[in-house]
């Protein structure tokens, strides 16, 4: 491709709502325009990224026996009534109606038209397993899209959903879904870790996301050095009960006046935070209320107790309903002697023998609680925050906290959809079964975002050659010389006819202007053809990441790009070079 032939609008200008590294050089390099917020277009370059990423995707989904599908991006909202999920998805979902007044989904996701489908389509033990995919753009109406691609409105997924006739194939198709993930990130150039995660809206047994380690990443995750132990903030769990200093005695009441924080009881009495155990009063579904104790340096991380209560909704009880409770105003209050309401501690305090918690009583708080003297019927759950250097629960070894950008997400999911949408078989036996479910999606057009976060210099982007919109650049410094243009060509051509994709810089530009756009757009490998090393019979061949240069005989300078190029592919994980490439 000639550059003149193509449209590749690169600007100096950063965009005023640009925050993250990746956003910025998209928008720099000419890969995207913005229409709105949170919606964008792909312009040529950009569009080739995508289809790169979408190729790696196919290929391994392909080598994993997985079938490509298309489904309707509008959907029903009966079937989203039907799963329960049209109330409980929230604003994020995009609704409308159309002329006869129904009521339309934008798809999030597709967990309902595809167990649907399968509901319709299969009845037997013989025609399972199956596991299907599409790459489709999507819709969530996020309430403050950011990061450009990163978190928009409309986006592009690869989701898979798989079917098995029980919990065995189902696991098999789960671990063939997480090992055809880490090839498809490595292969991308951004490799990412797979994380124990929570299941969330989605519901299910399991899920674990992928996470590609970066310092702009949204998402905190929480993995250990020494082991193979990782999970995001939400799911993370650390190993043991925590000391508890002190000896234990009775209950004493002490005067704490007008101290109805952590921070005032400890500085009044001189103790640290984590001598405390802080009593929360949570209200789920509804009206269920459920009394939580975490040690007083230590926060709850409510996903966590949502997901142990079951619950379909969870709030902080307010000021009225802990006083029916506790007959204590807010900063006062201990799970000594309460009846009657459900009690679970975490662990961060079942080793408590002489905590400070409140007294039940304005302007008191009681020293000397013994848990399980004082508290004799309590539930456990581990539902602290993890923090830096907490014990492995794997290793016991100190803990790492990294932020990192999700970009793909799997899940089993049980029985959850198929009974709901009587996706059902027979068995050997003649007996009705449910179909056992895995959804796996994969973030297109966020891992598009994240091989730039993570593959980048102050210049701009260093693309791995795998999703480069081209491989090489070919840049003739003098538009005016015709040999030079003649050997151009003569590379150009060679290039080509070895199967390389390749971008010639055809534009009559100063050397400056062609440095700085060929820095900006990435392309992995550049030759360059400058008067002085054609005098020698030279080209200057260069390696994008790090600069890396070398003067190379023009007659030999196809045939090394094209060894360089096929290192890079192999180094990514590539066996079959050739057929990586696509027909772009």
């Amino acid at each position: 491709m000639r550059w003149s032939q193509f449209f590749i609008p690169t600007i100096k200008e950063v965009p005023a709502d640009a925050d993250v590294i990746s956003h910025k050089l998209m928008y720099r390099a000419g890969l995207i325009r913005k229409l709105v917020s949170g919606f964008y277009t792909y312009l040529p370059m950009g569009l080739r990224v995508l289809s790169k990423i979408e190729n790696i995707i196919r290929k391994e989904m392909n080598k994993k026996g997985a079938l490509e599908i298309l489904m309707p991006t509008l959907q029903p909202r009966e079937l989203w009534e039907t799963s329960g999920r049209w109330h409980t998805m929230g604003p994020e979902m995009m609704r409308l109606k159309n002329r006869q007044d129904r009521d339309f989904v934008l798809g999030p996701t597709h967990e309902e038209v595809i167990t649907d489908l399968i509901a319709r389509e299969i009845n037997s033990y013989r025609q399972l397993p199956l596991n299907f995919y599409q790459i489709q753009t999507k819709f969530r109406d996020e309430i403050r899209p950011r990061f450009g691609v990163m978190r928009s409105r409309e986006f592009i997924m690869k989701d898979a959903y798989s079917f098995d006739k029980d919990a065995e194939g189902a696991k098999k198709s789960y671990q063939d879904m997480v090992d055809a993930y880490q090839q498809i990130f490595q292969k991308c150039g951004c490799s990412a870790l797979a994380v124990e995660a929570d299941t969330g809206i989605m519901g299910g047994e399991s899920s674990a996301e992928f996470m590609v380690p970066s310092d702009t990443g949204e998402e905190e995750m929480v993995c250990c050095e020494h082991c193979d132990y990782a999970a995001n903030s939400e799911k993370a769990e650390s190993h043991g009960l925590f000391d508890q200093t002190g000896d234990e005695g009775a209950l004493e009441e002490v005067h704490t006046p007008n101290c109805t924080s952590v921070s005032d009881v400890s500085a009044f009495l001189k103790v640290q935070p984590s001598c405390l155990v802080k009593t929360l009063l949570y209200v789920h579904d509804t009206d269920k209320k459920v009394l939580v104790l975490v040690r007083g340096d230590r926060n709850i991380v409510e996903m966590k107790l949502i997901q142990y209560l079951h619950a379909s909704d969870l709030r902080l009880a307010d000021e009225k309903e802990i006083e029916e409770v506790f007959h204590a105003p807010v900063g006062f209050v201990g799970p000594q002697g309460i009846m009657g309401v459900r009690v679970i501690a975490d662990m961060s305090v079942l080793g408590v023998v002489s905590g400070i918690t409140g007294a039940n009583k304005k302007d008191y708080h009681v020293k000397g609680l013994n848990l399980k003297r004082d508290v004799p019927s309590f539930e456990q759950a581990h539902l602290h925050q993890v923090l830096q250097g907490d014990p492995c629960p794997k290793c016991r070894k100190p803990l790492q906290i990294k932020k990192g950008i999700e970009v793909g997400h799997v899940f089993n999911l049980g029985t959850k959809y198929s009974k709901a949408l009587g996706a059902t078989f027979l068995d050997q036996a003649g007996q009705s079964q449910l179909a056992i479910m895995g959804c796996f999606g994969i973030g297109v057009s966020r891992t598009m975002a994240a091989i730039i976060e993570v593959n980048h210099d102050e210049q701009g982007i260093v693309w791995p050659v795998s999703v480069a919109p081209f491989e090489i650049l070919l840049m003739p410094l003098d538009s005016d010389d015709k040999n030079m243009l003649k050997e151009a060509e003569r590379i150009y051509t060679s290039l080509q006819e070895q199967g390389l994709q390749v971008l010639w810089d055809d534009r009559d530009e100063r050397a400056g202007v062609k440095f700085k756009d060929a820095e900006l757009i990435g392309i992995p490998y550049m030759i360059i053809l400058g008067k002085k090393s054609m005098a020698k019979g030279l080209g200057e061949l260069e390696i994008r990441r790090g600069h890396q240069k070398q003067d190379v005989p023009l007659d030999q300078i196809v045939e090394r790009s094209r060894d360089l190029i096929g290192h890079a592919y192999r180094d990514l994980g590539f066996l079959d070079v050739p057929q990586v490439q696509g027909a772009l």
